[in-house]
């Protein structure tokens, strides 16, 4: 009887690429939170957005 070789198939390595904030938008909500908008969206439509959220949980 002959031992087959069995090899364990290689994983697939998960790369995130996050976006480069230097080149986006920074918006303060409060002082201790800031987001993070594409350059040319509306700073006050994302905090309203956000605030929105924030108070729907």
């Amino acid at each position: 009887m002959s031992k087959k070789s069995r090899t364990l198939p290689e994983k697939k390595t998960i790369t995130f690429k996050s976006p480069d904030i230097s080149k986006m938008q920074e918006v303060v909500i409060d002082l201790r939170t800031r987001i993070y908008i594409a350059p040319d969206a509306d700073p006050e439509q994302a905090k309203a957005q956000y605030l929105a959220r924030l108070q729907a949980r």
